[in-house]
């Protein structure tokens, strides 16, 4: 059996009574939360998993429906690692100056493709010949392309040097982030529900002129509603405010922002500041 095809998962329950699964070094545990499970994920766990508990767990990969879901994405990982193995990137020393710090080193996908770790952040560096090659509406001059979002242009550049759950994640972040490039680099719109900040865009241009939440409470007084303070359209730079009085169970602030209905909902005089 050769390496890639030696990874495995294996599952077990914790000291906690939580499902968990060990995938080469990575650790993950399903936590049950309101909305299903989530999953948290540590890093050489020197212990056998029914000694593992939810505190040694630091990192978070996201909320899943249920155990199959969790499997599911515990699965996704075990092919993950076996084709990084595959890959086969090198790890090579280097003082080269980033736009985020000394290098610390660097793990080359490939000739001119170099990721570099810094004290404080990092990403990809290409070569000019490398950069060049890349789609015109993805490249950034100079060739540097940060890790929080930028790396998806590279992974969408270079789709080989990739795993294919880091095309998967690549893929997402490129039409969340940069819906614009996206939109170019597949010759097509996004659809609503496809990309985050597409979609706040088209919010914010449906709702540019009703009252949206920037602030909500529940007051001790009133425990079956929502206390909130709204602007046009959102914008907190935008006076002036309102205020209005939402049934608790009906308020949700959602991921772009909380419309209130000025034909329902009932409106609160805002506090004024004391006379200096």
């Amino acid at each position: 059996m050769n390496a890639a095809a030696s990874i495995l998962a294996v599952y077990g329950s914790t000291a906690d009574n939580h499902l968990a699964a060990l995938v080469g070094d990575t650790a993950y545990l399903a936590v049950p939360v309101a909305d299903g499970l989530r999953i948290a994920s540590a890093w050489r766990l020197n212990r056998p998993i029914p000694e593992w508990k939810q505190a040694d767990f630091y990192g978070a990969a996201g909320t899943v429906p249920n155990e199959a879901g969790f499997r599911a994405h515990v699965e996704e990982q075990v092919q993950h690692q076996r084709e990084r193995n595959a890959l086969d990137r090198q790890r090579q020393s280097s003082d080269l100056w980033t736009p985020w710090g000394g290098s610390q080193g660097g793990e080359v996908y490939a000739e001119g493709v170099v990721f570099h770790h810094t004290a404080s952040h990092g990403g990809f560096n290409l070569d000019d010949a490398r950069n060049a090659a890349m789609p015109a509406v993805l490249r950034v001059e100079g060739g540097w392309y940060e890790e929080d979002c930028e790396w998806a242009k590279v992974a969408f550049g270079f789709p080989e040097l990739f795993t294919a759950y880091e095309r998967r994640i690549a893929e997402k972040t490129l039409r969340d982030t940069f819906p614009e490039c996206w939109e170019a680099a597949h010759g097509r719109p996004l659809a609503p529900g496809e990309s985050f900040l597409n979609d706040r865009r088209l919010f914010e241009e449906a709702h540019a002129q009703d009252w949206i939440v920037i602030s909500a409470s529940r007051p001790q007084s009133s425990p079956g509603s929502v206390t909130c303070i709204a602007a046009l359209g959102g914008k907190r730079d935008r006076q002036p405010f309102r205020g209005f009085l939402v049934p608790a169970a009906e308020y949700r602030s959602g991921p772009h922002g909380f419309v209130i209905d000025e034909a329902r909902h009932e409106t609160w005089v805002l506090p004024t500041a004391p006379d200096a």
